[in-house]
């Protein structure tokens, strides 16, 4: 089996390569429908493929308009679905570029890295996760272990149109594998705190600024106004954090603005600081409001918490032992960012999700992959699925622990 990963190498990475040069961003829904054909056809080696239309999700213009976003198929693919042992890997086929990029070609580095959109974060994983089925394939356990393969369209837009989906995923399995690269040295993330974007639409009244500028409320100032009680939270409980990122909005210079749209993220490590942190965003819009000033609060917590508890610990401990048989030494360490695997977690899945390719800089034009790791990681997850399919890594068992 492993052989046969390495046999195929070099096409796992060409693949990777091609698919880096169709713009798949995340509100390219012509792109990402290109993107989901070669997706398809490399799936459909495995099994029947599902195309799954996902509802529209919305969000705020700049000018505080709420409109409706369209998004485009999550990818399905089920082998064995009546299978003892059953897995969830996931993927997302949307990357950060937009369609105007001019981001769009892998380049090697004098270094070797390959440079490129999507390479590692997560064509290359992809690609890798593929790979690993396939090769899989041929095990003479693999009966005993039936698979899902979820591919979403809007991962990096925070999951919203797929949230359902991955919930109904990470209830009916086992134990998950997702692709996000691990980092340039191959150490895989182990805690992940919790996300959530919000949107704060603040509208004012709108007066002239030298004729009538008393009647007129100010709704730029009314979101520096939040902005600044935002950024105040900081520090006040451990671990979350406010990152206030952007204010849209404004009006001529003779003219008092009504509109103003204030963009956040925050950041929390555990269930129980939610509580805590919605109230005080709550008492932080009120910093805004008042006579003639209203703020109405768009988003919240779309990525729970994925703590490191023990029945994380005891399968990262299984990864460790798998890769050191075939030469791999396999480390872990927490991270402040997000993915999939944070909703898989919270429907009672647990999971490793950065199986997919060693790289950095990814989010950047600096986006980087090493074409060696798609052999190593590929062979770690069919290594990793054989233990699961003879029962060397119990996946039902690692799922009891984590509801106990």
């Amino acid at each position: 089996m492993l052989d046969r990963v390495a046999e195929q190498a070099n096409a796992s990475v060409v693949r990777a390569i091609d698919w880096c040069s169709l713009n798949s961003g995340s509100r390219n829904l012509a792109g990402l429908a290109e993107m989901a054909e070669p997706l398809v056809s490399t799936m459909a080696q495995l099994g029947d493929v599902e195309r799954l239309p996902l509802a529209d999700t919305q969000d705020v213009a700049a000018d505080g308009a709420v409109r409706t976003v369209a998004n485009a198929d999550a990818l399905r693919l089920r082998v064995r679905p009546h299978a003892p042992v059953q897995i969830a890997l996931t993927g997302h086929y949307d990357t950060v570029y937009p369609a105007e990029t001019g981001f769009r070609t892998v380049a090697t580095r004098d270094d070797g890295a390959l440079h490129g959109p999507g390479i590692a974060d997560m064509k290359g994983g992809i690609s890798v996760m593929l790979a690993a089925l396939a090769a899989f394939e041929a095990h003479p356990a693999a009966g005993a272990l039936g698979y899902t393969v979820l591919l979403s369209p809007d991962e990096e837009t925070g999951s919203l149109a797929s949230a359902p989906l991955l919930a109904e995923l990470g209830a009916s399995a086992h134990v998950g594998m997702t692709y996000e690269p691990a980092l340039a040295d191959g150490t895989l993330v182990s805690a992940r705190k919790g996300s959530g974007n919000f949107h704060l639409r603040i509208t004012g009244r709108a007066a002239h600024a030298g004729r009538d500028f008393a009647s007129g409320r100010n709704a730029i100032l009314a979101a520096a106004r939040i902005a600044q009680a935002l950024g105040a939270l900081n520090g006040q409980r451990d671990g979350v954090t406010v990152n206030v990122a952007r204010i849209d909005g404004g009006a001529p210079l003779n003219m008092v603005p009504d509109i103003a749209v204030l963009r956040f993220n925050a950041r929390l490590p555990d269930a129980g600081a939610k509580t805590w942190l919605m109230a005080a965003i709550r008492e932080a819009m009120a910093e805004g409001e008042g006579e003639g000033l209203t703020v109405d609060l768009h988003g919240g917590i779309t990525r729970p918490p994925k703590p490191f508890v023990p029945a994380q610990q005891r399968l990262f401990d299984a990864v460790r032992d798998a890769g050191a048989l075939i030469g791999q030494t396999i480390a872990w360490a927490p991270s402040g960012g997000v993915c999939e695997g944070n909703n898989l977690f919270a429907a009672g899945l647990p999971g490793i999700d950065t199986l997919g390719v060693r790289g950095g800089d990814i989010h950047s034009e600096r986006e980087f992959a090493w074409p060696e790791s798609f052999v190593e990681r590929a062979q770690l997850s069919a290594l990793l699925l054989a233990k699961l399919a003879d029962g060397s890594i119990d996946g039902p068992a690692l799922r009891h622990a984590l509801k106990g």
